[in-house]
């Protein structure tokens, strides 16, 4: 494998890491005492050229845990109604156990050694995907115990936003504000947004990296 191929794997790309995009929805801002509601999770790929790509997607409604709390602003603002058969929720284990299947297979697939949350703000969701993994007693997660790839962050450097909706508009990517605040949408527009950003880096020439030969001469 010639040394840019091998700098175009994903699993050098992110230093071992796997990149997952994530988006929770949720009943409160307390990950200990409020329901988590609905989550998402789309994997990565990279193809030989060294450009990011969408992969694979994973959604599910969840049933609030057992003594949750369900604040109505919050309710109110997601627009989920946690009392609606329709929803077909299950329960945190179900959810996450199906998504950490999908990851692991990827980290497998890819030669990574874990996986990396990809998120807005992405401590909101770490900390509630951490508080679900406690509460379900899942064992060996996937991802790391406290690194993440927060695109405000990124789209505050690279396009001067940090609020989703205004970040994928600067980096023109279409965005509903109707679909808005549904876990799957907004996972599918923090992905579309994260691959834009590590793409345009490349394009930029800052991947991969100029190696500067410093034997004296």
């Amino acid at each position: 494998m010639s040394e840019l191929n091998y700098l175009n794997s994903i699993n050098q790309r992110f230093r071992g890491f796997y990149p997952v995009v994530v988006d929770i929805e949720t009943a409160g801002f307390n990950e200990q005492t409020d329901a988590l509601l609905e989550i998402a999770a789309i994997t990565l790929k990279m193809d030989s050229h060294g450009w990011i790509h969408l992969n694979e997607t994973r959604h599910f409604h969840i049933e609030p845990f057992k003594g949750s709390l369900l604040n109505p602003e919050s309710l109110a603002f997601t627009g989920i109604d946690p009392t609606n058969p329709l929803r077909s929720a299950v329960s945190e284990y179900e959810a996450l156990n199906a998504i950490f299947e999908m990851v692991r297979k990827g980290i497998k697939d890819t030669g990574c050694n874990c996986a990396i949350m990809v998120a807005h703000n992405a401590t909101f969701d770490f900390k509630f995907m951490m508080a679900a993994i406690e509460r379900t007693s899942l064992k060996h997660s996937p991802f790391h115990p406290f690194a993440t790839f927060d695109t405000a962050t990124l789209s505050g450097l690279i396009l001067g936003q940090t609020v989703l909706a205004k970040a994928c508009k600067a980096a023109g990517i279409n965005f509903d504000n109707i679909q808005a605040h549904s876990a799957l949408y907004d996972t599918e527009q923090t992905a579309v947004l994260f691959c834009e950003l590590v793409n345009r880096w490349k394009r930029l020439g800052g991947w991969p990296p100029k190696f500067t030969d410093n034997t004296e001469k």
